[in-house]
């Protein structure tokens, strides 16, 4: 379902920063995993050249087939709205709307119908123990539950690939554990495969297998299940 094969990123031309080097990985749908590594390596860099955030230097990214590298801008907007769902660190809820207008943003873009939204995202906010929460404001509820609002918003739309980037980050140690369990369980129900960066061994712990990103690549780390 995702494949990279020869990944590398510099900044600042030719004589600038590499950032990643002969990144190879292959992910299948219904996998979740997690990449570990110290502070710097790399690894949101590798979430963003994923996603079609930012362009890679060397190699290829293939997202259900089709080569990421090879796309304009606008398709590969099209492919990230359609295809791809992501938490942050921060919640990045906007602050005016509603739980549930929140939620339904995704599906807003793809242009999907009203009653067709309303049902998702009473589904999705039912999925994250908020159901009755909707007409709620960001400003009315806790970060772990502002958190669970945006893994409702990355999965609304059905995604084949969730990217978290250190989604427990803001988060106490009990709402942190909730959330990576919430995480498993979401990408699980839902069928698509996930990608979970972290410095947590607690959030890492939910997941499939840990890979670790150094300055050779990305492994798998020994012992991960």
């Amino acid at each position: 379902m995702l494949k990279l094969s020869g990944v590398g990123k510099s900044y600042g031309g030719p004589r600038g920063r590499l950032v990643l080097s002969g990144v190879d990985f292959e992910l299948a749908a219904g996998d979740y995993v997690a990449i570990m590594g110290e502070s710097g390596v790399g690894k949101s860099t590798l979430l963003n050249l994923i996603a079609g955030l930012d362009r890679s230097d060397r190699g290829s990214i293939v997202l259900d087939g089709v080569d990421i590298g090879t796309l304009d801008d606008d398709a590969r907007t099209r492919l990230r709205r359609e295809r791809i769902g992501f938490v942050f660190q921060a919640f990045h809820l906007l602050p005016h709307l509603t739980l549930a207008q929140n939620v339904a943003l995704p599906l807003a873009l793809l242009g999907a119908s009203r009653a067709d939204t309303a049902t998702r995202v009473a589904e999705m906010l039912d999925a994250v123990g908020l159901g009755a929460r909707g007409a709620s404001f960001p400003r009315e509820i806790s970060g772990g539950e502002a958190q669970r609002v945006a893994i409702a918003r990355a999965l609304v739309h059905r995604p084949r690939l969730l990217l978290a980037d250190e989604p427990t980050g803001n988060l106490d140690p009990d709402n942190a554990a909730q959330v990576s369990r919430l995480l498993h369980e979401c990408v699980k129900a839902h069928g698509c495969a996930g990608v979970l960066v972290t410095h947590s061994q607690v959030a890492a712990a939910t997941t499939d297998h840990r890979y670790l990103l150094a300055a050779n690549g990305l492994r798998l780390q020994a012992g991960a299940a």
